[in-house]
């Protein structure tokens, strides 16, 4: 299973990546994760990605696609449950490029309204994300994300891949609802 996970901040792509990972056997790998481990590390990746993530901004796209390259090459898996990539259409079509299969077997959109994403970030930031903390960073997150990655739903949708499920609910019920659609969905036209 080759699965995407897209959504906006807070839509719980996270807690649903590493349950998903684990039903299918795959490694979960995400871009977020993948970049903080740079950031706590102090590399100069690490120092490029924090700058950019103090200002609300995402990482570059180079930068994103090349330390999920790195992971997927590293991983040696055939499957893999990927979180937080593409946020981009560029990355979008640079990583079907460098997959001539495609990235995905199935992409989820988990939905969720802009205020419970705002609430659920201001509870993670109670936790210690630092990227959370910050309200502005928090509503400019969200704007990017609208004019950043909802176009790739949009890439996705056209090529027969996705699939939306409703982020707001408990995390069991989001869980067993990706697991049906993904059961429901014949795949790639």
């Amino acid at each position: 299973m080759r699965l995407v996970l897209l959504g906006a901040p807070g839509a719980g792509k996270g807690t649903q990546a590493a349950a998903l990972a684990g039903h299918f056997g795959v490694p979960h790998i995400s871009s977020g994760d993948l970049l903080r481990g740079h950031v706590d590390a102090g590399t100069e990746l690490g120092r490029q990605v924090a700058a950019h993530l103090d200002r609300g901004e995402l990482a570059p796209d180079d930068i994103v696609a090349s330390v999920v390259a790195d992971a997927l090459a590293d991983s040696g898996a055939d499957g893999y449950v990927l979180e937080g990539f593409p946020r981009t259409v560029t990355q979008a079509q640079w990583a079907d490029a460098l997959q001539p299969s495609g990235l995905a077997e199935a992409v989820v959109l988990l939905e969720l309204p802009d205020d419970e994403a705002r609430h659920r970030l201001a509870e993670r930031a109670a936790a210690g994300r630092s990227d959370d903390r910050d309200p502005e960073v928090i509503q400019e997150r969200l704007r990017r994300f609208h004019v950043e990655t909802e176009p790739v739903v949009d890439y996705y949708r056209d090529r027969g891949v996705l699939t939306a499920v409703d982020a707001a609910q408990p995390p069991d019920a989001v869980r067993a609802a990706i697991l049906t659609a993904l059961a429901e969905t014949p795949g790639p036209a």
